[in-house]
């Protein structure tokens, strides 16, 4: 039903709030609504936020976006974690609508006597909702002035339109008819939920030894010697590390080197072909250690100031307890045998997909107690293997009766399928998606994306910018050398608060298994892959102070706050993103980045401000005087990009 004053379209909102808005603690998010009404009468409309135990912040005042729209808007920002609720509230102003009516007709002598008495008569009103100590006076004082017959109309005016008088009734305004929506939930995650740099690596790599002439058997890293992996990880400053499954790995059907079908005896096959006789999802693989040596590991990433997160796969090789204990999970072919995975022409024979439908609860509780059994061992972050080959309705059950009583537990969804679907389970619980920024390549394709994931879609789908997995090997980092990798590096760890690279990334791989494919040669998803980590020709230093960086500034830790800015040659694309610190100051940051990894580019980047500008390039060193047209120039061989700090000139206007 519509109020008094109409408030309409409120947003965000979540399939008709059925479902929570998301933001992370200290995020600020834009609350906007459509609010009119009839007349010429002025209007106004604030935001009430809601914590979790109902109790409301302070109102945030909307002003409205663009004159003539009727639409409204204004930023809030959650201070804890749990489920929030927020409303619009819309109301008559009726100071304001005098204030408007007493500025017209005044200075044209109309009505003045009873202009003047109506004006006096409001701020007696008004006065009254300001608190003593605040100021009432002040109101009370302005309305005497506009009886006071000894002064001039205007002057009468002027007094009750005093800067103190206005600031109070801003603060304090009268409000009548006041119209509120319902409540809207808003879901405010920890921040890991939103920022974050995420790198992964293959433990049975991590100390492995492989014979390069194949004379004897490889013989596996474990989670000890992956722990000492652990402290260059944290130099990097990542604060999440992935790890690929863990469990037991079948024998029946086991892929060999690059996905032949036939494994040697001493092939180790993919860790996604989960489950043998030695056990499950609920169980490491013997060849990493024990379940107490997992646990070590993960209390050495701990220590470093970095979160493990798990792969949860939820599928089978066809040596999985689950195939002989609870045949109904699985699909069956008409000769009786269990259907493998496929995905045309692909086909994972090593690995049997779970069918939902015979015994959906059953599945929804040994999720469950798959996923609790790797929370009580200190695994907070889940990596979701392609969720979207799974009902959205299961997700939104497991992920549901986990956040009621784990908040803090992260999902997230490595789900490279149709918009749709990856919309959909951010929406019903996923904290976090894969993207296809891997594939977005121009500044136009750049632009476009962005502009969509930090629209409307931020409410419920937040990014995670991986430049390349263990799946995909993009076209651009196999033929544009290493400045392919340094230009790729800065567009994910700037655009996106969540970004992340497979190891072998710092050491620019990027052979395909063969032309036009995406896979990687000699692919770590079926080998060992023990790497020379005392190499000095790599990416770390660049990854280094990309992480510093965005631990240094607040505004690259924000996904809503994107703004690009014109340049005039596509291939340099320039955006900023800007934040407010704790002690209140604006942190501002401008980026540039050559999108040639071939050739130097040169272009002008226009800004919105006019200058002068101090701008501090964090990459390099160098600081310039910046105005609204400025022209750069990038060589891709000494440096691909400018991350610009902008500091406000005094005299000009604020960035």
């Amino acid at each position: 039903m519509i109020g008094r004053i109409p408030v309409l379209d409120v947003s965000p909102q979540i399939d008709a709030g059925r479902r929570p808005a998301k933001a992370v603690v200290g995020e600020r998010f834009q609350v906007t609504a459509t609010v009119f009404r009839e007349g010429h009468e002025a209007v106004n409309a604030n935001v009430v936020l809601r914590d979790p135990r109902g109790r409301s912040a302070p109102w945030t005042p909307m002003e409205e976006l663009a004159p003539g729209t009727d639409r409204w808007g204004a930023h809030v920002t959650p201070t804890a974690p749990g489920r929030w609720s927020y409303l619009v509230e819309a109301w008559g102003d009726p100071v304001a609508h005098w204030r408007r009516t007493a500025g017209i007709k005044l200075p044209a002598g109309i009505d003045t006597a009873v202009v003047l008495e109506e004006g006096a008569a409001l701020l007696e009103r008004a006065a009254a909702g300001v608190p003593k100590k605040e100021g009432r006076a002040h109101v009370l004082a302005a309305a005497d002035a506009l009886r006071d017959t000894e002064l001039s109309p205007l002057s009468r005016l002027a007094a009750a339109l005093a800067p103190e008088v206005t600031a109070l009734l801003e603060r304090y305004p009268l409000r009548e008819l006041i119209s509120s929506t319902r409540p809207l939930p808003l879901q405010v995650d920890r921040e890991r939920a939103l920022y974050g740099s995420w790198y992964e690596f293959f433990p049975r790599s991590e100390g492995a030894l492989v014979d390069p002439d194949g004379n004897h058997p490889p013989v596996s890293g474990t989670f000890r010697t992956a722990a000492e992996r652990l402290p260059a990880v944290a130099a990097m400053g990542f604060d999440v590390l992935y790890l690929p499954p863990v469990h037991p790995i079948g024998r029946a059907y086991r892929k060999g080197p690059d996905n032949s079908l036939t494994a040697g005896r001493h092939d180790v096959g993919s860790p996604w072909a989960i489950g043998s006789p030695e056990g499950g999802h609920d169980a490491v693989h013997p060849d990493l250690g024990t379940i107490e040596d997992f646990d070590f590991f993960v209390a050495e990433a701990n220590a470093l100031g970095i979160e493990v997160a798990l792969d949860f796969a939820l599928q089978c090789s066809p040596d999985h307890p689950w195939v002989n204990k609870h045949p109904e999970w699985f699909s069956h072919r008409a000769d009786g045998t269990i259907a493998y995975a496929e995905n045309p022409p692909k086909k994972y024979q090593d690995i049997y997909p779970i069918a939902f439908d015979q015994d959906f609860d059953g599945l929804v509780k040994e999720t469950l107690r798959v996923l609790r059994h790797w929370m009580a061992h200190g695994v907070r972050i889940f990596r979701v293997d392609n969720p979207h080959t799974k009902p959205v309705l299961f997700w939104e059950k497991v992920l549901g009766d986990i956040a009621r009583t784990d908040p803090d537990v992260v999902f997230l969804a490595e789900a490279f399928t149709r918009p749709a679907m990856m919309h959909t389970l951010g929406k019903v619980g996923f904290h976090q998606s894969y993207t296809y920024f891997t594939w977005r390549e121009t500044k136009d394709e750049l632009t476009e994306y962005l502009t969509e994931l930090t629209g409307d879609a931020a409410s419920y789908m937040r990014p995670n910018f991986f430049a390349n997995t263990p799946d995909i090997l993009p076209g651009h980092l196999q033929d544009g050398g290493p400045a392919a990798f340094a230009l790729r590096a800065v567009l994910a760890a700037t655009l996106a608060p969540s970004w992340g690279i497979y190891a072998g990334f710092e050491h620019y791989e990027n052979q395909p298994a063969k032309p036009g494919s995406e896979e990687y040669a000699s692919s770590e998803k079926y080998e060992l892959r023990p790497r020379d980590w005392s190499r000095t020709d790599t990416l770390a230093p660049l990854i280094t102070t990309l992480n510093q960086l965005r631990r240094r500034h607040p505004a690259l830790q924000q996904l809503r706050d994107l703004v690009f800015h014109p340049t005039d040659n596509d291939a340099l694309i320039a955006y900023s993103k800007t934040a407010t610190t704790e002690d209140g100051l604006t942190d501002h940051v401008l980026t540039v980045v050559n999108l040639d990894p071939h050739h130097p580019q040169e272009a002008t980047v226009t800004l919105p401000w006019d200058g002068p500008l101090a701008v501090h390039d964090e990459l390099t060193g160098a600081s310039w005087t910046w105005h609204r047209h400025n022209y750069v120039r990038l060589d891709p061989t000494t440096g691909p990009a400018h991350l610009l700090t902008v500091r406000r000139n005094p005299q000009s206007a604020t960035p």
